[in-house]
């Protein structure tokens, strides 16, 4: 048996044993944090930083459906992913990046979709129309109340037909360096901007839209000139307050070249041409405070014929189908040594409300 003195000294040794173990977790632990807190928090940077990741493209739109879109083009073999638009004829949906193209150009090449109503539709549209409103009326004290009516009326925006056939040979095909796709994108927008804008201002509705200078189904006369081959100033002022109130707050001017050029002499009563040049680059110019827009395909100055149209062009509808097809003809043209690319396109327009844009007409007849 341990003695008190021997028993005190072997409390004290286990003690200090116990301290010691204590002090070597303490510092095992500090050791593990110091490691975790000196450890790096990301990974180094070896890459260009960006501002997110890039969004996923699907459907047309996607990269490879546009990469083997082009490559149909030129005649290089494709995978299978542009198979999800072919149709029964063999035509390819156009991809959404190469008809973004074809809109841009017909937008720069057609002043009436400038300042005309667009919208797409899947199917035919039918618009209704209130024909003729309702009418107040005042009533004496127990007097009888009459009725008042409301008439409907609708338009109907189908889908013509608008095509276009460029041959390319097979050298230019083959030469990496000739920029195919730009050209047929151009040379597309610039025949269907001619032959749509032509539609848009005086077509007839048969077989292709009907126009604004329509004499039967466009806009409404507002005026009939004295003369069969001039307009004078009393003429714009009339038709200009031909037009309602309401229409005229965005109200345009839409007529030929050779129109504006005999404006362009006419002066107030004050002296003052009635004719005023944009002052801003890109803005059209403009008639009384007026903006003014030029087609070629408006009819010029002669006898009975429409050649100014003036109000709110939100009131004619240009009607795009969905979906314009590019089609490659690979046999047709194959003994010229030639490849087809045909275009085709859906379209009608029209206009909706007559009252909103009023015609001036000539004297005298067109025959």
């Amino acid at each position: 048996m341990l003695s008190a003195e021997d028993t005190g000294v072997y409390d004290k040794m286990e003690a200090d044993v116990i301290a010691l173990g204590k002090e070597v977790e303490r510092l095992e632990r500090q050791a593990s944090i110091d490691a975790e807190l000196n450890a790096p928090t990301s990974d180094a940077i070896t890459n260009k930083p960006q501002k997110g990741a890039p969004e996923a493209k699907t459907g047309r739109a996607s990269d490879e459906y546009r990469r083997d879109f082009f490559a149909a083009m030129r005649g290089k073999p494709i995978t299978n992913v542009l198979s999800v638009g072919v149709n029964e004829d063999g035509g390819y949906l156009v991809p959404t990046e190469f008809e973004n193209q074809i809109v841009q150009g017909l937008d720069e090449a057609n002043v009436v979709r400038t300042i005309a109503k667009r919208i797409s539709t899947a199917a035919e549209r039918k618009v209704p129309i209130a024909a003729t409103p309702s009418v107040a009326t005042w009533v004496p004290e127990n007097g009888a109340i009459p009725e008042s009516s409301v008439t409907f009326t609708q338009k109907t925006l189908d889908a013509f037909k608008l095509t276009n056939l460029i041959k390319v040979s097979v050298e230019l095909l083959a030469d990496s360096m000739f920029d195919i796709e730009a050209y047929l994108a151009a040379e597309f927008a610039r025949a269907l901007g001619v032959a749509e804008e032509e539609a848009f201002c005086v077509g007839d509705g048969d077989g292709r839209p009907t126009g604004i200078f329509d004499p039967d189904n466009g806009a409404d006369l507002g005026i009939t000139t004295s003369s069969g081959t001039a307009i004078n100033f009393d003429d714009v002022i009339s038709l200009v307050y031909s037009l309602k109130t309401p229409y005229r707050r965005n109200a345009v001017f839409l007529m030929n070249d050779s129109t504006v050029a005999a404006i362009r002499k006419l002066k107030d009563a004050n002296g003052q041409f009635l004719w005023q040049p944009s002052l801003m680059q890109g803005q059209p110019d403009r008639l009384i405070g007026y903006p003014l827009y030029t087609s070629p395909y408006v009819p010029v100055i002669a006898a009975g014929a429409f050649t100014v149209a003036f109000g709110d062009f939100a009131h004619y509808w240009i009607a795009d189908r969905a979906g314009r097809t590019l089609q490659r003809l690979n046999e047709l043209y194959a003994g010229n040594g030639q490849v087809g690319f045909l275009a085709m396109q859906r379209v009608d327009a029209k206009v909706i409300l007559s009252e909103g844009i009023k015609l001036l007409k000539q004297a005298g007849s067109n025959g």
